[in-house]
């Protein structure tokens, strides 16, 4: 299988949606990024819908078919019936105009290959070949039977699919042409690739679409005029029963879309409970009108329904029936190994990741594994990580901060928005001779501190930090730093005790200031029995005077 799907390794944000929308699970997370694995993978395009960062892509063949139409064989459309729900008000005879313009011979509905197939399917029915068939038109329905439930393949109709069988007729009318179907599906790149020669081109709607505006182009809106077009119904949740006659009663007929809902069928299918069932199973929820590929990504499933049941005809296209050779398809065995472990190295893993007993496997799914021990199995084979298991990763971060906090000497005290106290660490307890920290929980910080700088850095939206701040109420000097977490609606603050150093230095600045007073009386004292000389002695004093007051600076600088 070819890569049908890519990644651009830059986008992974690590959120591990793909992985929780993947129905088996065939997404591999390393190196803090997803990767598909394309042997498992089914192509139901549900990670491409749901990645939140559009890291997804899907392997484009514009190229492919740009080179097709340049070429000199004919080269015809064959267009998915649900193209009504992507292109509003649009028309097979407008859709082959605007693709006349980009370069195709002709455009044709599939809508004729699913009239072929439905007849097959009732011929099936009539002549009761198998005690339960379901459809074969879902490429993705088809994997999911031949990878995940081969038991199920005796009973999967071994019919083309609609695309295959009109391809088929388009080139058993035109030997030389080329055909390029176009729909909503990744999934039908796969089943062109698998069979050489058949379909020379797949594209999806998202691919046509740039195309034609690349080119320009418009498709017009129209009114359908033709009365042929039962088959057109394909593209809804029972839309290929509607089609058919149904007329043998010993049957039940069953529709079923969505990939977990087509799971439980087949599991009920392999346990003997689906005889005398005909089931049409659509991987897509709301079948191909919410197809993973429509140009609108987010499509409205009723209006889209309406659009297609409307230009649905009640009679079937007059298309000649083929031989049932030329309807006939294998679908073989592409069962995957299951990585079965035991059970030792499974309870290894949940230690690990601190699930020692069964209370402590939440399965709360934000790993993308539905339980604790389907992640361990992953991980044991190589598709996950052990630290993908959130709850974990939390308590491992709150474990490492709390011991942090509790172990920090510096008092830290959180208060929301309103001022009101949310945390306060044992240290800012001790600080300021608070028993239990309960009793200030969700009151006002101005019953236990000065708000102000908390105030100031709130209005400010900047950090605010003050030295030697004295708290009066309990005779502590503090350095204080203030930070507001706007994104968290949050501030913060830090205070760090420095009482001890503060008496210090106020004790060496007492101790300065009694010097200096000392030293002032001696040089008061000094200069009048100077002056008392100098007068005896008739010389001046100014040099001495400097002197003296020059020393009484150097003590005071001290």
């Amino acid at each position: 299988m070819g890569s049908y799907l890519n990644l651009k390794r830059s986008n992974c944000k690590n959120c591990y949606k793909c992985i929780r929308h993947c129905p088996v699970k065939s997404i591999r997370f390393s190196d803090d990024q997803a990767h598909i694995l394309e042997d498992d993978c089914i192509l139901c395009g549900h990670c491409f819908v749901v990645c939140p960062q559009n890291a997804k892509q899907i392997r484009d063949d514009l190229p492919r078919a740009k080179a097709l139409v340049q070429g000199d064989a004919p080269v015809y459309a064959s267009i998915a019936p649900s193209f009504v729900a992507n292109y509003e008000g649009a028309t097979i005879q407008t859709m082959e105009r605007a693709l006349q313009r980009l370069g195709f011979t002709a455009a044709e509905e599939t809508a004729l290959g699913a009239t072929q197939v439905k007849r097959e399917y009732d011929r099936m029915v009539e002549a009761e070949e198998l005690p339960t068939i379901i459809t074969s038109c879902c490429t993705t329905v088809n994997l999911l039977i031949r990878k995940y439930y081969p038991e199920a393949l005796p009973y999967l109709a071994q019919v083309k699919t609609p695309m295959q069988a009109h391809s088929t007729d388009i080139k058993a009318r035109h030997p030389e042409a080329k055909t390029v179907f176009i729909g909503p599906c990744i999934s039908k790149k796969a089943e062109a690739d698998d069979i050489p020669g058949l379909v020379d081109c797949v594209l999806t709607f998202e691919e046509l679409s740039a195309w034609l505006a690349e080119e320009g182009i418009t498709i017009e809106q129209g009114q359908a005029e033709d009365q042929e077009g039962r088959a057109r119904s394909f593209p809804t949740c029972g839309g290929i029963l509607r089609s058919m006659d149904r007329k043998n009663p010993a049957y039940t007929y069953f529709a079923v879309d969505g990939i977990e809902n087509c799971m439980r069928v087949l599991d009920d299918i392999i346990k003997g409970g689906g005889k005398g069932a005909f089931v049409e199973m659509s991987a897509c929820a709301g079948s191909c009108i919410a197809g993973p590929i429509l140009d609108k990504r987010h499509a409205l499933l009723l209006r889209d329904y309406k659009a297609v049941d409307h230009y649905t005809r009640p009679v079937d296209f007059n298309i000649a029936q083929p031989a049932l050779e030329a309807l006939h398809a294998e679908y073989t065995s592409l069962k995957r190994k299951t990585f079965n472990p035991g059970e030792t190295a499974i309870r290894e893993v949940l230690a690990k990741i601190g699930k020692t007993k069964p209370e402590d496997e939440l399965n709360c799914g934000c790993c993308g594994y539905n339980t604790c021990r389907e992640k361990a199995i992953a991980v044991l084979s190589g598709k996950a990580d052990m630290n993908m298991c959130l709850p974990f990763l939390l308590g491992k971060a709150e474990s490492f901060s709390d011991t942090i906090i509790r172990n920090t000497p510096n008092a830290i005290l959180a208060v929301n928005e309103s001022m009101e106290v949310q945390q306060i660490n044992a240290a800012a307890c001790k600080l300021m001779n608070i028993g239990d920290p309960r009793n200030v929980l969700g009151d006002q910080v101005v019953h236990i501190l000065d708000p102000m700088p908390f105030i100031q850095a709130y209005t400010q939206e900047k950090n605010i930090s003050q030295k030697g701040v004295y708290l009066a109420d309990y005779k502590k000097y503090v350095d204080i730093n203030v930070m507001y977490v706007k994104s968290y609606h949050i501030l913060i603050g830090i205070m760090r005790d420095v009482t001890e150093d503060t008496k210090t230095q106020e004790q060496k600045a007492e101790l300065s200031r009694t010097t200096i007073e000392i030293t002032d009386k001696v040089i008061e004292k000094q200069m009048r029995a100077v002056q008392e000389i100098a007068s005896l002695l008739g010389e001046t004093t100014a040099e001495t005077k400097v002197a003296l007051t020059k020393l009484k600076e150097s003590l005071e600088n001290a």
